[in-house]
């Protein structure tokens, strides 16, 4: 059976979005109030695409939280369980935000764009709602806005390449979740060794949303050597990765204990940060449930429309999250969030879903090993 999504002002489209449909795209979600697309027409190509070659993916709904004065640093600090004291300008942080009762609320990436200026490029929450109201409650001295900032994702092991040729070979010395200012033919960016899939590339921040068809005619112009293509967030690619998803991977009362964030909570921390009491608690008692990887039999699956009941000796234990069918393992994997007890390598789990019931096995994450190929 299709389904059919209803365009119109209400939801927005990303400076992207007309490029998108030019270049065949497919099919969309709603992501931080926006189109998103998640598919063109050949899911099993750009899968291939972004593990051997390279991808360009419109992830403009990566909406930024702009905090900006003499505040903002204290202000970011108090938002996240993570120690940013030695976050530099130019650098980037991947960051939990928490509520006061310890639970994940969100999972941005920050960038300090100067000692009074930070960004939290945010996954499908309106954090934008939540920082302003915790600066107004709490007197800070700032302003929380969302900027007109809309990223572009490029993404594979040919990214580099391409951004080279766009950009110069400056690019080579860009580490991993740093980013620096700059432009292309007059269109401004902030250029990040950054991006939701484990195979490398790059998002370049667009700061001028009328020039969103110029950037991606440029960027499709230097990666047309390389055999670039457009693509979105692989679906396959990052449950093989282990990379999480908020709001698919967790439940509205999950912890960042639970879906494996245990390193980004510093509670040695002097300075008080929203969800400490209710985190160093969670620390010591240890969390209920935990996100785990798992491996199951039968045919090939397809994603799943709704989580699927897991049990264990006809006990309920949880729910897998997500699954797929993975090429590289030949083999059905998927993400399920269980009881703590069930958890430990090598539990045999019995899972129902669309109809069928399998017999699966909790494994270590990745799901795939980093460097792993295609057969």
């Amino acid at each position: 059976m299709s389904y059919q999504i209803t365009f119109g002002p209400r939801v927005r489209k990303s400076p992207f979005f007309d490029c998108t449909v030019a270049d065949g795209v497919r099919h969309f979600t709603i992501y931080n109030q926006m189109y998103m697309p998640t598919g063109y027409s050949d899911p099993q190509a750009e899968y291939r695409r972004l593990l051997e070659g390279v991808s360009m993916w419109d992830v403009a709904a990566e909406r930024q939280v702009e905090i900006k004065g003499r505040d903002a640093e204290r202000l970011v600090r108090y938002l996240t369980p993570r120690d940013l004291k030695n976050c530099a300008i130019g650098k980037g942080k991947y960051v939990p935000l928490c509520d006061h009762q310890g639970r994940l609320i969100n999972d941005p990436v920050l960038l300090r764009l100067a000692d009074d200026r930070f960004w939290l490029s945010i996954a499908d929450s309106d954090v934008l709602l939540w920082v302003r109201a915790v600066a107004a409650e709490g007197g800070f001295d700032v302003t929380v806005s969302e900027p007109d900032v809309s990223p572009l994702a490029i993404q594979g092991p040919k990214a580099e390449a391409v951004v080279i040729d766009l950009l110069g070979d400056w690019v080579r010395d860009l580490k991993y979740f740093w980013f620096r200012e700059a432009d292309v033919d007059g269109i401004p960016l902030v250029v990040a060794r950054s991006g939701w899939s484990k195979q490398g590339g790059f998002e370049l921040y667009l700061c001028d949303g009328s020039k969103g068809e110029a950037l991606w005619e440029r960027v499709k112009k230097a990666g047309a050597a390389h055999g670039i293509g457009p693509g979105a967030p692989n679906y396959i690619e990052r449950v093989e990765s282990g990379l999480l998803s908020y709001g698919s991977d967790n439940l509205a009362d999950s912890t960042p204990y639970e879906v494996g964030l245990d390193k980004m909570i510093n509670l040695d921390r002097s300075d008080d940060f929203i969800g400490k009491q209710a985190l160093f608690k969670e620390a010591e008692q240890g969390p209920a449930r935990l996100l785990v990887g798992i491996t199951f039999d039968g045919e090939p699956v397809p994603s799943n429309q709704h989580p699927w009941p897991v049990r264990v000796d006809g006990k309920s234990a949880g729910a897998v999250r997500v699954v797929c069918h993975s090429p590289r393992l030949a083999q059905n994997i998927g993400l399920a969030l269980l009881d703590r007890p069930f958890t430990a390598l090598g539990t045999i789990l019995e899972i129902e879903g669309e109809g069928a019931t399998y017999r699966a096995t909790v494994v270590p994450q990745p799901l795939v090993p980093p460097g792993t190929p295609l057969p």
